[in-house]
């Protein structure tokens, strides 16, 4: 691409819409899962998958130049790349590719309405905000809770962290409470238990999963709204809740928290933090993601260290991980 003219490579950038649509439709059709044993015909995948084989063929191998699959004539073979769209495996992110499609893709239309006016872009296009459209469909909150349970999205923020104080964690906007199952199964504090905290028609997943852990004597579930008021806990968890609002609910939601901790309790969250310099980040290029569906905002150092101050809260410390998702220490102020 280094020796194209300008012109080319700003035509391969325009592109990126086919690319992350022919992504998603291997992601949807679960073609890398079914590869994951070994290589295997297009006839073979079409008849698996229910495809036209033809369509089928020429969207594999307009993903081959960018290292997703391999072919041989008309045998296909996964790469380590195509196999993060794989279900089953722990860098997978089939269910993050599936939701944002599902969700994410339609209201960037409504981009330039955004940047235009201010007005939040799924807003404009739903005709109500992001989180009541999903909470309209079982289906969709369903897939949401599946991404956001998504070991890939976040790598490995979380494996062998251990959580500050002791006594009951609350995991807020904890979703199906997968990452409070992570927390309390690497904990090696004695009696530490756990609340798993999410609007009802999204925590109800919870219970499933808790069960499935052998946790469900030391998790508890609680259906509520963190605008409203949380519950009492020792230390409180949040894993990218932050980011979907802008500064003024944030410190709302904070506000909440506080006021529902006892002094000294400790707040951790699992945030993205851009760098201050222009150096690439994943942050910079989801703030316009946050910015279009939800009206939120990835956060530098120092505005998290101002946002947690806003809300009752004193930074301790930024631990960074080896994934785009660092966590960020907190004690109630």
């Amino acid at each position: 691409m280094s020796d194209l003219p300008p012109s080319a490579k700003m035509l391969q950038i325009l592109s990126g819409y086919q690319v992350s649509q022919a992504l998603y439709t291997m992601a949807e059709l679960n073609v890398p899962t079914l590869l994951l044993q070994g290589p295997l015909t297009v006839q073979q995948l079409a008849e698996a998958t229910d495809a036209d084989t033809d369509a089928l063929r020429r969207v594999i191998r307009s993903l081959e130049p960018i290292g997703v699959f391999r072919m041989d004539e008309d045998t296909v073979e996964v790469t380590e790349l195509g196999t993060t769209l794989a279900d089953g495996l722990p860098h997978s992110v089939r269910a993050i590719a599936r939701f944002w499609m599902q969700t994410h893709y339609a209201p960037f239309n409504d981009l330039l309405h955004n940047v235009k006016t201010g007005e939040n872009a799924a807003t404009h296009f739903f005709g109500k905000p992001f989180f009541d459209w999903i909470a309209e469909d079982p289906q969709r909150v369903e897939i949401q809770n599946a991404a956001m349970s998504s070991v890939g999205l976040r790598g490995s923020a979380l494996d062998g962290y251990q959580l500050p104080g002791t006594g009951t964690v609350a995991d807020i906007g904890g979703a199906d409470g997968s990452h409070l199952v992570q927390l309390l199964s690497d904990d090696d504090t004695p009696n530490r238990s756990g609340i798993v905290f999410d609007l009802p028609e999204v925590v109800a997943a919870a219970h499933t999963r808790i069960a499935a852990a052998g946790l469900s004597e030391r998790i508890g579930v609680v259906g509520g709204d963190f605008f409203d008021g949380v519950p009492t806990a020792d230390a409180y968890f949040m894993s990218v809740v932050l980011h979907d609002w802008d500064d003024d609910k944030s410190v709302q939601i904070l506000r909440n928290i506080a006021k529902a901790a006892p002094d000294g309790a400790r707040l951790v969250l699992a945030e993205m933090v851009i760098p201050e310099d222009s150096s690439p980040h994943p942050a910079k290029v989801l703030d316009v993601a946050m910015m279009a569906l939800f009206g939120g905002r990835e956060r530098t150092a120092k505005e998290w260290s101002a946002l947690l101050h806003a809300g009752g809260f004193t930074l301790d410390r930024i631990i960074e991980r080896p994934s785009p998702v660092w966590l960020i220490e907190a004690t109630r102020s």
